[in-house]
């Protein structure tokens, strides 16, 4: 595949995709140990046909952003929960965790040598980096891999979702992740169970869908990408709090900004029955950033928030303040931003 250059990038409609870009980090475990992580300019992999992770889906993977900053430096925001979450998700894969250091060593790497491709400040654009790690041993039963590749690409994006502009979206018949599953883990067989469901909302004209508990469909747990927050008419941040839901970095950090507002946040069971008691809904992640949700149909009946159109302040600000510490416009009083320069 041909490398991407710098001269060929719209950095204002760069969309959400992959660019090919000079260098990535790679690294094996083999013989009981990592052989030591280095960059690499071949964006390709290669392991037999029989390797554990094409038949048994042994593989995590993490997402992080770097960021320009006004003055021209890079902004990291919190690799070290990334490490600390890959690290969890590999364990309960059974598979052979990398070292939170070396993680966040190989994440700095891959920024630096591919610097010309962060989007300037101001574009809306960040250097997205894709951490992954897979099971390449051949198996024929099912068994965990004693071999793995760990890598970590970069490829420049636009926002995920472009603009704070409400989206529509549906409640899900099927399920993301099962009930003591591997929901809490980012593994690609959540996302892989996501994606029939979130074609039929998207054929239906919703944006994509929102998932129920897998044990009772009663109470919300996430968007196919992203979890879920909701500011109530009495001005209080609630998210669901759930075993089959992935632990959002972005909502750990907004849980305290949010208490910072005076938004008195909490983590509850939150039932699909109580959705008109939110003034302000939302998506959040690392991708999504914050997403505003005009509506939410369930069984036929669409319950509308804030605006089909227009973000509402509590979720304006909610972004305004997180976007604006990534960024360094912001100071950041909490110690979640690494300056790279």
């Amino acid at each position: 595949m041909t490398k991407t250059r710098v001269e060929d990038l719209d950095w204002n409609n760069l969309g959400f995709k992959y660019h090919n870009l000079p260098y990535r980090w790679t690294d094996t475990f083999e013989d009981g140990k990592w052989q030591g992580g280095h960059l690499t300019q071949d964006s390709n992999l290669v392991f037999n046909e029989a390797a554990e992770e094409l038949h048994y889906g042994q593989e995590v993977f993490e997402g992080l952003k770097a960021y320009r900053r006004k003055d021209g430096g890079i902004n990291l925001f919190r690799p070290d929960q990334n490490a600390k979450r890959m690290k969890n998700s590999a364990e309960r894969l059974m598979m052979e965790a990398y070292p939170e250091e070396e993680f966040i060593k190989a994440i700095k790497e891959v920024v630096k040598a591919n610097e010309d491709f962060i989007p300037p400040y101001g574009s809306g654009g960040t250097l997205y980096i894709r951490p992954f790690m897979l099971g390449t041993q051949e198996v024929v039963g099912v068994t965990p891999s004693d071999r793995y590749i760990f890598r970590a690409y970069a490829t420049p994006v636009g926002a995920y979702v472009k603009g704070l502009n409400p989206m529509p979206y549906v409640i899900s018949e099927h399920d993301r992740a099962a009930h003591k599953g591997t929901g809490q883990a980012k593994t690609a067989g959540n996302y892989a169970a996501s994606l029939y469901p979130s074609f039929l909302a998207k054929k239906q004209g919703f944006a994509d869908c929102l998932f129920l508990d897998p044990r009772e469909h009663q109470y919300i747990d996430e968007f196919s990408g992203a979890n879920f927050y909701g500011i109530t008419k009495d001005g209080q941040f609630q998210t669901p709090k759930s075993e089959s839901i992935l632990p959002s970095i972005t909502k750990k950090s907004l849980l305290k900004i949010a208490e910072d507002m005076g938004l008195n946040p909490v983590e509850t069971k939150i039932s699909v029955d109580e959705l008109d008691k939110f003034e302000e809904v939302g998506a959040m992640g690392t991708a999504a950033v914050i997403s505003p949700v005009g509506s939410i149909t369930y069984k036929g009946k669409k319950h509308v928030f804030h605006s089909e159109t227009e973000p509402g302040p509590i979720t304006q600000k909610l972004y305004d303040t997180l976007f604006g510490i990534q960024v360094g416009d912001l100071p950041d009083k909490y110690g979640w931003v690494v300056k790279l320069t």
